[in-house]
């Protein structure tokens, strides 16, 4: 009875290292770190033995060695022994009941050793790593101390080979957007987030991965009012924006000199007064169309008129930025009177997509991979790099596994287009 309570204790301290082993390496650090500055007790030492992956493993696996050589000779001597006896009483030769014995035993305690000792402390690891790391961090730094002579050999000597082998010791990505996205589709499939703020979340970073023309109203999209124009005409155009922020220029739209609120005109002429739109003008900051996404977002944070005008290297006015377009980049686009939404699925599977819509949305939606760098922002600006030429209505490409037909030009701007997968075609 005392032998098998010696196995048994062997086989559990066997459970503890590897439960200790799995712990540690599953646990998040910003997890670790949270829980130490709330005063978790034992988040320390996690978060230390975490951050020396080295030593820590090295001093997980003399445990794990040493209790599997000592369980193996000693179960092997004591209960080899008992089975042997017990075949012998039972008819068996000696010939016969020795390997049966101790065959018989071992495998018994490797089935043992591999269930109570390994897969269920990793399963339990696994349910709660963070919380099992802080109870079991401090026995593990102990014991990490008192084999230090032999955790430094290890040590050393794994470095040595990674060396000779020209690896790092340390993984330089700890996390890549695609775990990260792999992170949230999990969470979105266990319950944790729902559809929309999973959908919130990827545009959050894909905003981050934006340069400011994939957030921009285009020039042609832009209604401004030109100051050399008749008091008539600019009543007129006052009535009919939706805008309550208007860009003014002089002659042409390349000369912008800043923006007025609709609102202010409109007060004016309320009161009687006349419609002097210079009086009006404010600055607004202008920006090149090589900016970031989240600098131009700072820049309007500060900006006393929420809008930003966008130029190109030739000074060439772009298009403009709101809030209200990196809104729309997060949560993606909003139904108004003049167009309807980015994508529309069909029930047959294919989807009818704005050629204006953002690149990034796009592959998103369909799947597709898309290189890191690229010369264009929009759906549109896909298809002409694919096609190399102003495409007519109906005309058809095929890439990545998709085929793209432009329903609709306007002008020679492409305005819709149908996207339907390739039959056979397997997910980007």
């Amino acid at each position: 009875m005392i032998e098998l309570l010696i196995v048994l204790g062997l086989i559990l301290l066997n459970g503890l290292f590897a439960l200790s082993e799995l712990a540690i390496v599953s646990s998040r650090p910003q997890r670790l770190k949270a829980m130490a500055a709330s005063g978790q007790r034992g988040a320390e030492s996690a978060l230390a033995l975490s951050s020396d992956p080295g030593r820590f493993l090295s001093a997980v696996q003399i445990g794990i060695t040493m209790i599997g050589t000592i369980n193996g000779v000693y179960s092997g001597e004591t209960f080899g022994e008992y089975a042997y006896a017990a075949l012998r009483e039972a008819g068996l030769p000696e010939a016969a009941a020795t390997p049966i014995g101790y065959g018989t035993v071992i495998a018994v305690i490797t089935y043992l050793s591999v269930i109570i000792g390994e897969l269920v402390p990793k399963n339990i690891a696994l349910r709660n790593a963070e919380g099992i790391a802080c109870m079991i961090a401090p026995i593990m730094t102990a014991f990490s101390r008192f084999a230090s002579p032999a955790v430094s050999l290890l040590d050393a000597s794994t470095r040595l080979v990674f060396r000779v082998f020209g690896q790092a010791e340390t993984s330089e990505n700890q996390v890549s957007d695609e775990e990260i996205a792999i992170l949230i589709a999990e969470a979105e499939a266990a319950g944790v987030l729902e559809k929309p703020e999973r959908e919130m979340i990827s545009g959050v970073m894909r905003l981050a991965d934006r340069t400011v023309v994939g957030l921009m109203t285009p020039r042609t999209d832009v209604d401004w009012i030109d100051i050399a124009t008749s008091e008539e005409e600019i009543r007129q155009q006052l009535i009919e924006t939706p805008h309550s922020l208007i860009p003014v220029g002089e002659d042409t739209i390349d000369t912008l000199v800043g923006v007025v609120r609709a609102r202010d005109l409109l007060a004016a002429q309320l009161s009687g007064q006349p419609l002097d739109v210079r009086a009006y003008i404010r600055k607004v900051p202008i920006i090149p169309e090589t900016m970031d996404a989240l600098d131009a977002l700072g820049i309007l944070r500060e900006a006393d008129v929420p809008v930003a005008l966008i130029h190109d290297e030739y000074g060439h006015f772009e298009g403009l930025v709101t809030p209200a377009d990196v809104l729309e980049a997060i949560v993606g686009a909003f139904k108004s009177e003049e167009d309807g939404p980015n994508a529309v699925q069909r029930a047959n599977g294919s989807w009818l997509l704005a050629g204006s819509m953002p690149v990034d949305e796009m592959a998103d939606k369909l799947g597709l991979a898309l290189p890191p760098k690229r010369s264009y922002a929009t759906l549109a600006g896909f298809l002409l790099s694919e096609l190399q030429h102003i495409p007519k209505t109906g005309e058809i490409i095929e890439t990545s596994g998709w085929r793209f037909e432009v329903v609709d030009l306007d002008g020679r701007r492409i305005d819709k287009v149908m996207a339907s997968r390739i039959h056979g075609a397997a997910p980007n």
